[in-house]
């Protein structure tokens, strides 16, 4: 059957139907081939226009290439059909004009998206309706150098669309005794698509368009007819809002503008009492605009002051004070590359913020920097500040990828983005972790759950949206130490979901959120509890760590601030166990002048309060101290370190290179001698710093020891790392070490990732043969000419041969009654043998396209973890589980929607091949249905012996630890 949501897109497959040229006949179907110049498309602007192989070549030359024609046709309801091939994807918009409006405009314009396919041709079919006779069509294939063949380009009549409907909700999967409701599927031409919420004084929500104006929603009451749910168009010229909030007396609205409306905060008024905004005041310009401007905006938990996050493509809105010290920087030791297709090329630190100001808006105060693209933020009822913040879904694959991931945003936190492969490791001290890694996603609208009308654990929990992948996510937070750790379940999904927004309802209890953006089918649904569990609100429950987050606090207090006492006050924490304490000490003592505090360094004896000090003065010092720190650090003993404190030492020496200078001779050599029998470690993290900064050192037998990492590295993240520092490294080569390095990337084509990856295997390649001699160049050309974007992939060693269909009853048997002690190291090498690296993370290795395994071995046991290795579809998770659509030309696609553009559905069919995804048109689908079949494949174990299983297990059941009991000997 055909789905009622269903709306139209790029057709995936379709067979054109010629008709003979009638450009005098307003009511037929019009139809131009390229077989002579006698076609009458126009290149207007930024393009030109000729004609081979039968075929109009469009070229791009501009930033707004377009072309069009005049033409005469009836009105109403039209149907274009383009056969087009292009090498890249086409992000483009269809105008036309009629009789009425003679012009063109956005109002009149559809964009369109299509997929990647460089020598296969693909239709693009819209549907659009004219409100008069069509005079005119306009097409724009793209905003930057391109080459677009079209074959044919056809006009016909149609018939008006099915009524567009959001979501139904007998498709939203929902936990056990909670009830959804759809209240609203908003008419897309007319009301738009809507991206954000806030809730008034009386219970109605507000809602804005994402590209147009605001609605006013009176919900229908719990338990009578949704369509008693009213929705009217509020009579203000404001809209464009990515973050809304009925505070004041006012709607304040965080408009995300760019070129109709300027971006920064607005407060609205009703001055009259006829409860309508008719006072509009722009407080504070915000300049950003586009998916990572400014966005939402919160009040603060003593309902004095809000708060409003940014995007990394948002300038800060020149703060008057900061709790984060200003001194922010790149950092980073070795050369960046910039993101191979460009995105947030020249972006520098902060990246995204979260800033306060007063309710005029008047002073602005920096509150938390280094976020990619945080959307929303929310504070649980002790006050704590969190977000959920966006990956780079292009870099999947690379080392420098960081999950879609919660975090703790406390006073002048910094989360370490930066553009590129600058993004640091959230091990890094002069940053913080992350609460709970998610994965690949696009994080919007994030609510806790206080004030619903919840069972406790809900009304405690932290909700998430992913809009991409079309769930809701509970996040349920654990206090440890003077922060939080998280584990989260899946609350709501369903395919499509774009979900935008959430809002817990103070006057009825209810949890509201909306779908929609970038002009996807938005809809209102609500979700109320039905079970029998007490839904009182929640009093608040001391917790026996609540004395650590309150010392991290206190030490807060200081940030921003300067006295005579706050050095002494904060010193002893310094050296602190806990990671949060450490580091609000760390900003206190950045805020008080160096020179009363940087003398204190250079005398400190404790080696975790010394590294911690030193980080602070490395970041605030000036040039002269670079000497007399390191020679304070030479005197630590790296033995008799801790493993964290290794890698903060570490990180500290890179930020004394970077920010006080480089090291002479005698102090390379002094750090050389504390530092560089360690490589290789036994940790591969350790060693991926040792390596940077031994690289940077250029260590005697650095590049041998390195590529014999890269060679044993089991993930292709560790082997691109160890390529890209080497990358940079011109001295200590031989002709034998630079064939080996360059060999490696011809190896790597059997590698895979997200959109960027391929291009940065051959960016990070044109680096180090910048540092090639010119006989180098000649000795190397038969491997310096391989293409690694289209070569076939080599595939590394013979494959492993077949052992046997191993059953689950038989490994069960033998893991139950084994007493050999198991091997750590091969139950690794069995986890990358059989491709799980591939798609899995565990123990911070690995990639992300399913489940993180680290922690499986705490909730499965050793069955479970069997059975879902040998018979992957007898289970399948619901976070992970796909989708089989079923077309209209009868074809099947199988997979998981990661993706939505207007009407188009990205689905990735191969886990291990990220990149490629296959677009269907909504409006092709017959039926939707959840696949019976896991994405993982089967037969993963075959080629293993059971003792390498047995291993594999056992590093499963041991989440990474090394110490675990099965690697213990047997009593």
């Amino acid at each position: 059957m055909i789905q009622a949501f269903k709306t139209l897109s790029v057709i995936v497959s379709a067979v054109l139907i010629s008709h003979p040229l009638l450009a005098d006949d307003a009511h037929k179907s019009q139809t131009w081939t390229f077989t002579d110049k006698d076609h009458g498309w126009i290149a207007y602007r930024d393009c030109s226009l000729s004609l081979k192989d039968n075929s109009l070549q469009v070229k791009s030359t501009g930033k707004d290439p377009h072309f069009g024609r005049d033409l005469k046709a009836s009105g109403g309801w039209k149907k274009i059909r383009i056969r087009l091939r292009s090498p890249q994807r086409l992000r483009g918009e269809l105008y036309w004009k009629t009789q009425k409006n003679n012009s063109y405009a956005d109002k009149r314009s559809q964009k369109f998206d299509t997929r990647m396919a460089p020598k296969k041709w693909q239709d693009l079919v819209l549907v659009f309706k004219a409100d008069s006779d069509l005079t005119g069509l306009r097409i724009d294939p793209a905003s930057r150098k391109a080459l677009i063949e079209i074959e044919s380009i056809s006009l016909e009549n149609s018939e008006a669309p099915r009524s567009a409907s959001a979501t139904p909700v007998d498709q939203i999967k929902l936990l056990k005794d909670f009830k959804i409701e759809l209240l609203y599927s908003v008419p897309t031409d007319e009301q738009g698509s809507w991206v954000s919420m806030t809730i008034d004084p009386k219970g109605r929500l507000i809602a804005s368009d994402q590209y147009g104006a605001l609605y006013r929603i009176t919900p229908a009451k719990i338990g009578s007819n949704t369509n008693d749910t009213q929705v009217e168009k509020l009579p203000v010229d404001m809209g464009m809002a990515h973050g809304l909030l009925y505070a004041f007396d006012s709607l304040y609205a965080v408009v995300n503008g760019g070129k109709e409306r300027p971006s920064g905060l607005y407060r609205l008024k009703d001055t009259n009492g006829d409860d309508q905004f008719d006072e509009v005041k722009f407080l504070r310009e915000i300049k950003g605009a586009g998916e990572h401007g400014p966005h939402a905006i919160i009040l603060s938990p003593d309902k004095k002051s809000l708060y409003i996050a940014a995007g990394n493509h948002t300038d800060l809105p020149k703060p008057e004070k900061s709790l984060v010290p200003r001194n922010w920087d790149e950092d980073l030791l070795l050369p960046r590359l910039w993101d191979a297709r460009g995105h947030a090329a020249g972006k520098l630190a902060p990246g995204g913020w979260i800033c306060r100001t007063d309710p005029d808006g008047k002073e602005f105060e920096v509150v938390s920097i280094g976020f990619r693209n945080e959307y929303d933020i929310a504070f649980n009822p002790e006050g704590e500040l969190f977000t959920y913040d966006a990956d780079m879904e292009w870099d999947v694959g690379s080392p420098w990828y960081r999950p879609t991931r919660v975090n703790h945003a406390t006073s002048g936190s910094e989360f370490g983005w930066r553009s590129g492969t600058g993004k640091w490791p959230d091990y890094y001290p002069d940053s913080l972790p992350a609460v709970v890694n998610i994965g690949q996603g696009s994080p919007t609208g994030i609510v806790f759950g206080t004030g619903a009308k919840f069972p406790a654990k809900y009304q405690d929990a932290l909700f998430i949206s992913d809009w991409s992948y079309g769930i809701i996510y509970a996040v349920h937070m654990k206090p440890q130490g003077a922060s939080y750790v998280a584990t989260y379940e899946k609350f709501a999904s369903a395919t499509p979901l774009p979900v935008t927004d959430l809002v817990v309802n103070p006057v009825d209890g209810a949890f509201y959120f909306t779908i929609g953006g970038r002009r996807t089918q938005s809809g209102l649904y609500r979700i109320t509890y039905t079970g029998n569990e007490s839904t009182a609100p929640v009093e608040p429950t001391p917790d026996a760590l609540a004395g650590l987050r309150e010392l991290r606090r206190d030490l807060e207090e200081f940030h921003g601030q300067q006295g005579e006492n706050i050095v002494y006050s904060v010193w002893p924490y310094l050296g602190h166990q806990d990671r949060h304490i450490r580091y609000a000490a760390r900003i206190a003592l950045e805020h008080q002048p160096v020179e009363q505090w940087q003398n204190c360094v250079l005398l400190e004896k404790d080696p975790a309060k010394l590294i911690t000090a030193g980080i602070a003065l490395a970041r605030n010092g000036k040039p002269s101290f670079k000497t007399p720190l390191l020679n304070r650090l030479k005197s630590l003993d790296w033995n008799a370190l801790t493993a964290n404190q290794k890698m903060d030492l570490l990180r500290l020496y890179q930020l004394v290179f970077v920010r006080l200078g480089e090291p002479t001779e005698s102090e390379r050599k002094n750090v050389l001698a504390q530092i560089n029998k360690a490589y290789p470690a036994q940790n591969s993290f350790m060693n991926r710093e040792l390596s940077r900064v031994l690289v940077y050192l250029n260590a005697p037998k650095v590049i041998e020891r390195t590529l014999e990492l890269q060679n044993k590295a089991l993930t292709q993240e560790e082997q691109i790392h160890y390529a890209k520092v080497l990358s940079s490294l011109a001295a200590g080569w031989n002709d034998d070490l630079r064939k080996k390095y360059f060999n490696w990337y011809v190896k790597s084509t059997a590698h895979k990732g997200g959109m960027s990856f391929n291009k940065f295997l051959v960016n990070i390649r044109a680096e180090a043969i910048k540092t090639l001699s010119d006989q180098e160049k000649e000795m190397l050309k038969p491997i310096l000419e391989v293409n690694l974007e289209k070569s076939a992939p080599v595939v590394k060693g013979p494959p492993r041969p077949f052992v046997k269909k191993w059953t689950v009853s038989e490994l069960l048997d033998a893991a139950n009654n084994d007493k050999i002690q198991r091997n750590f190291e091969r139950g690794r090498e069995m986890f990358a043998a059989t491709s799980c690296f591939k798609c899995h993370r565990f123990a911070g290795e690995g990639g992300t396209i399913g489940p993180d395994l680290t922690g499986a071995g705490g909730r499965f046991n050793a069955q479970n973890l069997l059975e879902s290795i040998i018979e992957p579809s007898k289970v399948i998770s619901d976070q992970y589980a796909s989708t089989m659509f079923i077309l209209d030309d009868g074809r099947v696609v199988n997979g998981r929607v990661i993706n939505l553009s207007g009407k188009n559905l990205m689905v990735l069919t191969d886990m291990t091949n990220p990149s490629n995804l296959t677009v269907v048109n909504r409006d092709t689908i017959d039926e939707m249905l959840p696949s019976k079949s896991s994405m993982m494949p089967t037969g993963l174990i075959d080629t293993l012996t059971k003792e390498e299983a047995l291993d594999l297990l056992a590093y499963l059941r041991s989440g990474g630890k090394t110490d675990h009991e099965l690697f213990q000997k047997k009593k």
